[in-house]
């Protein structure tokens, strides 16, 4: 099966709120990219409001015809606006408020209780309700028990090591062996308990190409390096070479 690609464009958003202006267009960039070959659109509606807005999300829920998955932390404010807005999937994460972006996994064993509700309520309202977290088989096991449908492993540890890997046949490519490794196990582990599995966080089109060949990974989000290249590339294109790279393993 081929794996499909949701882009992420909080940065777009990013940009546009450096100066609170009317460009660029969130959704201008979401029509780019499913014009590009996107299977899906992926925005995080922070806390602090940071980058994307509740009416991009509203927005993007009346115009993206694809997939748009809603990325947010398992609050009462956050489950208000999915239910009322329907994304095709939400995806519960770990927020910090001085955090520059995502710094891991949620911890879904240490907040069961709020995690289970917040799934429950989702699923109810017909959202496909998946799990941010790091490749731990206890994450995985508590994933399940929580009734979530989808876990994104979290590439943060293995695209970091890659960081150090790169060029280097000794202590460096032996950690990125190892979190590549972890991926994969993670992936085997969530098939078995008949969880769908994404992955994202700090992929690039120098790293994503062997997290690709894990066959269970059906999905993946990636979004800063993607934006990045647009600067240089234009965002048709710089999306167009990301589902080459990952389809092409």
């Amino acid at each position: 099966m081929t794996a499909r690609l949701n882009v992420n464009i909080d940065h777009v958003a990013t940009v546009r709120q450096a100066r609170r202006a009317p460009e660029p267009s969130v959704m201008a960039a979401a029509m780019a990219c499913e014009q590009a070959g996107a299977d899906g659109i992926t925005v995080h509606l922070r806390g602090d409001r940071r980058h994307i807005q509740d009416l991009d999300v509203e927005l993007l829920r009346k115009s993206v015809t694809t997939y748009l998955n809603l990325e947010m932390a398992a609050t009462e404010e956050m489950l208000g606006i999915a239910l009322e807005a329907r994304p095709d999937a939400v995806t519960l994460v770990a927020e910090k408020p001085n955090e520059i972006t995502t710094e891991g996994g949620l911890d879904a064993k240490a907040n069961v209780a709020i995690v289970r509700a917040t799934v429950s309520k989702l699923r109810s309202g017909n959202i496909l309700a998946s799990l941010f977290i790091d490749p731990d088989a206890e994450q995985i096991q508590t994933a399940h028990d929580v009734g979530a449908q989808q876990v994104e492993l979290c590439t943060a540890a293995y695209a970091e090591a890659t960081l150090g890997a790169r060029g280097i046949h000794g202590e460096g490519a032996a950690h990125a062996a190892h979190e590549l490794r972890r991926l994969r196990d993670a992936a085997e582990l969530a098939i078995q308990y008949g969880l769908n599995v994404a992955a994202g966080h700090g992929l690039t089109y120098r790293n994503v190409a062997a997290v690709a060949e894990i066959k269970q990974i059906t999905e993946f989000n990636i979004g800063h390096n993607i934006v990045a290249r647009a600067i240089f590339v234009g965002l048709e294109t710089a999306v167009r070479e990301m589902i080459r790279v990952i389809r092409g393993s």
